[in-house]
């Protein structure tokens, strides 16, 4: 088991979610998130302050698939997300020790479904 960790551009969520589904991979969480990376972020002026904005708005995606999925999570992610551009976002994949699913106690593969 594992815990895919995807940081990826606002407007891409929709095309990501729509490329999940057609590859079987339907549950998630989705969060909004502020980072930084290779893009440096921007500057910007208000009311005649300059500023520098270097956290920029991402969406973070948790998906915890069996062993079987991992690589066709991963190339789904990429293919639905990638324009090009730097921003684009990463992808973590970390071991999943445990997964208990509340409403049964099924633990394990059986548990993430």
């Amino acid at each position: 088991m594992k815990l895919i960790i995807a940081y990826i551009q606002p407007h891409k969520l929709e095309d990501v979610k729509s490329a999940l589904a057609r590859a079987d991979v339907g549950k998630m969480s989705v969060t909004n998130s502020l980072g930084c990376g290779a893009q440096k972020g921007y500057h910007e002026s208000y009311r005649g302050v300059e500023f520098d904005i270097n956290l920029l708005k991402k969406i973070r995606l948790e998906i915890g698939v069996n062993d079987e999925f991992v690589t066709k999570t991963i190339e789904t992610i990429c293919s639905a997300a990638r324009t090009g551009q730097i921003g684009d976002g990463k992808i973590f994949v970390v071991d999943l020790v445990e997964c208990i699913r509340i409403r049964t106690g099924e633990r394990g593969k059986p548990a993430i479904g």
